[in-house]
């Protein structure tokens, strides 16, 4: 910086600099740039005014410039921080050099009044700069420069200028985070010599985790939290799940000597680094804690928003709304931080109304290598954190060889999250010291890190190094103290090797108690699921009615007309009031309701609207809120622009409330692909893999209209091909008494499953759907509906359809006024109800059996009737293709002409 470009400063007269000052706290950009730039963030008023309002100091070119150097410092010394313990770190331009401020040498002993601004009070250049590089250029970079909450950001800069000045922990917080080490490094030095080759995805190198996660948790509680839910994929998982979760040595040593007599009856299960636990924790403070650590598969991110959604109901079910008692850490690696688009889902939910869960504590091993890829080719920001910034979220580089400044930023996190609930970042730089498996040679690709890093020593050797030296801890106690932790862990793997443990599932959370495991015969026949007429009286008063003063617009006027008119008058219910009367239903029951998709208040097709806007003030109104004056709100949100990160906090929402009906609604069906991974690795496999029942229901719009390929098929195949074992409740149903009654099934069975919805699109409005009110005040849901037209025993033909088609073939039913056609409506397809079928196919003589659907025939039911159905039926449906529909409106109008055409056909 040149100062002589800024001479005018030296030269100004004192009052002319109060003007120009005054007119800088009235509008800063009234005034030039130069002198904005000069009056930003110096306390002027207070350093430079006497009583009598007379300048009594003038600030000096050479104070500016190191308030600058100061600022300087704040913003961008984490470029240069020594956070990285094994390599050097890129060369970055910081402008941290006194020549970068007109400054020399000759400065250092001069005293600066601007060291007030760092805690120091008139100050050498020399103690200035001194504590300038001990807190932001030691061994942890602070990033919060780019925080535009003023509030949040000084805040900060309070916290890391004083505390950070001088981390020293007292003796029995060292004591402490040398105990997690010990068991940390002793866990995983233990299983490489005793299991050798078998992977395990080890911490070696970012061993202060362990202690760091400790921290959390302790200072969690010490802050009023009362559980803690923790997502994270393989490294490290199993070093959490023994020195922080509490699951034994023994059941781990048991695992990976796979002497287990293994019960295949509770599911095919998964591997031991994939596996959760839950445990009571008692923290250092005599606090009692829950802490939940996720399933997860191999699809390193896609537990991040299972996490926030289990955290959601928590706060939701168990905590009154107060977003202080449940904290959830998701620990990323630094590759999949930075590549998985799911993490950025999250972060945009995290100030959501409807997704807020009081900020997340972002942990990230960042081992410099994603599997054998190097970071210069993981990403293109400078960090893989960079993200963060989305939401104006600290975000803390830490060297991971340094003890004592992981668990400072571990506090921090904690006080920061607490304080403004939202999300914060600790990013540790450590190593991974094997290959991305203990069988992996990583020299192949990084032979220079891995040539550093086998000399390097670990977090635990760094740590007592730094111990001993300082007198804190003798070598001889650090010797016991290692010893008496391996033999521990060698008494525990004898007594295994000579005992083993028989096999034990996971223990269910205690919310899941009173449910039980489903069999076979539990899909034979529904529960009533009916509700009185006084219910319906009540719910249908409060949905058809809006508050005086409430102006809605023209069109919700005669909806709410014509709703009131199905309730009272005509004692029948379309598929909305349906819908609406289901969840008024169990929100007077007490149950939670909750429901998320995109636009699903008002419903993608108009059909819903569980909330209504004022036309002149725009004031929303939910009438399902309105029920009675005990009862549970209505919790539906519009979801942001997500399928995948939407979805996944939904099952992790549904995982912490068994007793809750939630459901997530895509704009149409085929959009669901977007969240294949959480349908594949969650919602259909995790009761089998991981015993854990989830009731989770998708609404996913499927119908052939001729609206082209993207917005007919919610491609029912790809469901139907991952049944079995009664994993997901599959239906396609036609009435609207139906949806009524499933959905409260759902929370009415003593067990949960998935239900997967092949949601109506025209049908919504249909004529065909409409159910009588008896229907809901008496019955239950029907997986079959039989040919109430066709009764004729020697019909020779029975058609088999699902969902919308039926109504194409009933219209052409009457209109030949066909009575030796019968159509059977099949709602439910897995579990496949063959005892009903049975029942209905009695009543004729041998007649041929058809199945009839829209989509291709190699798409759709179809290829699941033919290889799981033994019923010999033929099939009619449109020729194969690789597309799910045609776009052209009189192709479809033609194809579906001929398929019904076909069907009738005797």
């Amino acid at each position: 910086m040149n100062m002589d470009k800024y001479s005018y400063i030296a030269n100004a007269h004192g009052n002319y600099l109060d003007e120009l000052f005054k007119a800088y706290k009235e509008n800063p950009d009234s005034i030039d740039e130069s002198w904005k730039k000069f009056f930003e963030g110096f306390e002027f008023a207070q350093e430079n005014y006497g009583e009598a309002g007379e300048s009594s100091v003038v600030a000096t070119p050479r104070e500016t410039a190191v308030r600058n150097l100061i600022y300087n410092y704040r913003a961008w010394a984490h470029l240069v921080a020594k956070t990285n313990p094994v390599r050097e770190r890129r060369p970055h331009t910081a402008k941290l050099e006194l020549s970068d401020f007109g400054l020399s040498e000759k400065d250092l002993e001069t005293e600066f009044e601007v060291g007030e601004e760092i805690g120091l009070g008139k100050a050498s250049l020399k103690k200035i700069l001194d504590k300038l590089k001990k807190v932001y250029a030691g061994h942890i970079g602070f990033e919060y420069n780019h925080i535009r909450d003023s509030n949040v950001s000084e805040w900060l800069k309070n916290k890391i200028e004083t505390e950070g000045a001088d981390i020293n922990p007292s003796k029995e917080e060292k004591h402490r985070i040398l105990s997690k080490l010990n068991e940390a490094s002793g866990f995983e030095n233990f299983l490489h010599t005793k299991f050798l080759g078998q992977k395990r995805f080890s911490l070696e190198g970012g061993e202060n985790m362990i202690p760091a996660l400790d921290k959390i948790i302790n200072k969690g509680a010490e802050l009023d939290a009362a559980e803690v839910v923790i997502g994270m994929a393989h490294r490290g998982r199993l070093n959490v799940l023994a020195n922080i979760m509490g699951k034994t040595y023994e059941e781990i040593f048991s695992e990976f000597e796979g002497n287990q007599e293994v019960d295949l009856t509770m599911g095919d299960g998964d591997v031991k680094y994939h596996l959760g636990y839950a445990s009571h924790l008692e923290t250092t403070a005599g606090k009692k804690t829950y802490v939940k650590l996720a399933p997860n598969p191999s699809h390193l991110e896609a537990v991040d928003p299972v996490v926030l959604g289990y955290c959601r109901a928590q706060i939701d079910d168990e905590y009154s709304g107060d977003m202080g008692k449940s904290i959830p850490i998701l620990i990323h690696g630094d590759a999949a931080v930075a590549g998985q688009g799911i993490v950025y889902e999250c972060i945009q939910m995290s100030l959501l109304d409807g997704y807020k869960t009081g900020g997340t504590i972002h942990f990230v091993i960042n081992n410099q290598v994603g599997f054998t890829t190097d970071f210069a080719d993981a990403r293109s920001s400078i960090y893989c954190t960079d993200l963060a910034k989305i939401v104006d979220a600290p975000i803390l580089h830490v060297n991971g060889d340094d003890a004592e400044a992981v668990q400072f930023c571990a506090n921090l996190a904690v006080e920061y999250r607490q304080k403004f609930n939202k999300d914060i970042f600790i990013d540790m730089l450590c190593y991974r010291r094997h290959g991305h498996n203990e069988s992996d040679e990583p020299k192949f690709t990084q032979p220079k890190l891995y040539n550093a890093i086998g000399k390097h020593p670990n977090p635990r050797e760094v740590y007592v190094k730094q111990l001993t030296e300082k007198g804190d801890l003798s070598s001889d106690e650090v010797k016991k103290l290692e010893k008496e932790f391996k033999d521990k862990l060698q008494d525990r793997l004898n007594e295994i090797k000579e005992h083993p443990l028989p096999y034990k599932p996971q223990k269910i959370e205690e919310e899941w108690d009173h449910l039980r495991r489903s069999k076979e015969t539990d899909f034979e026949k529904s529960p009533d699921t009916s509700i009185s007429n006084e219910a319906v009286e009540k719910i249908a008063k409060a949905i058809s009615e809006v508050p005086k003063g409430f102006k809605p617009l023209r069109q919700i006027e005669k909806l709410l007309k014509d709703r009131k008119a199905n309730f009272f008058e005509k004692k029948e219910l379309g598929w909305a009031d349906a819908e609406l009367l289901a969840y008024g239903s169990l929100l007077a029951e007490g149950t939670i309701v909750r429901m998320s998709g995109q636009d699903v208040k008002r419903g993608t097709f108009s059909h819903r609207h569980a909330y209504f806007f004022d036309s002149n003030t725009n004031e929303p109104y939910c009438g399902l809120n309105n029920i009675q004056k005990e009862q549970q709100p209505l919790r539906i949100y519009n979801s942001l622009l997500s399928e995948y990160g939407v979805l996944g906090f939904e099952y992790g929402y549904a995982m912490a409330t068994p007793n809750a009906l939630v459901i997530w609604e895509a704009q149409f069906g085929d959009f669901a692909n977007g969240a294949q991974i959480m349908i594949d690795q969650f919602i259909i496999s995790a009761e089998s893999k991981w015993q854990r029942m989830n009731g989770l229901v998708m609404l996913l719009p499927h119908g052939y209209e001729g609206q082209g390929p993207e917005h007919s098929s919610a491609r029912m195949e790809r469901f139907l091909q991952m049944c079995a074992n009664e994993n997901i409740i599959i239906a396609n149903l036609t009435t609207s008494a139906n949806i009524f009654h499933l959905m409260r099934r759902q929370v009415a069975w003593e067990f949960r499953k998935p239900a997967v919805v092949f949601s109506p699109k025209s049908l919504l409005r249909h004529q065909g759907t409409i159910s009588p009110l008896k229907e809901f005040t008496s019955g239950k849901f029907k997986e079959i509906i039989a040919d109430d037209y066709v009764t004729n025993k020697n019909v020779k033909k029975v058609l088999f359809c699902s969902g919308k088609v039926y109504f194409d073939l009933l219209e052409e039913q009457k209109k030949k006024k066909s009575k030796d056609v019968a159509i059977v409506r099949v709602e439910q397809l897995y579990p496949w109800p063959q005892k009903q079928i049975d029942a209905i196919l009695k009543k004729y003589n041998n007649p041929k059996l058809v199945w009839v659907q829209e989509e291709p025939k190699n798409m759709g039911a179809w290829s699941y009737i033919n290889m799981r159905i033994d019923m010999n039926l033929e099939v009619i449906a449109r020729k194969i293709s690789a597309s799910p529909a045609t776009g052209f409106s009189k192709v479809h109008k033609e194809e579906q002409a001929n398929l019904v055409k076909q069907a009738f056909s005797i």
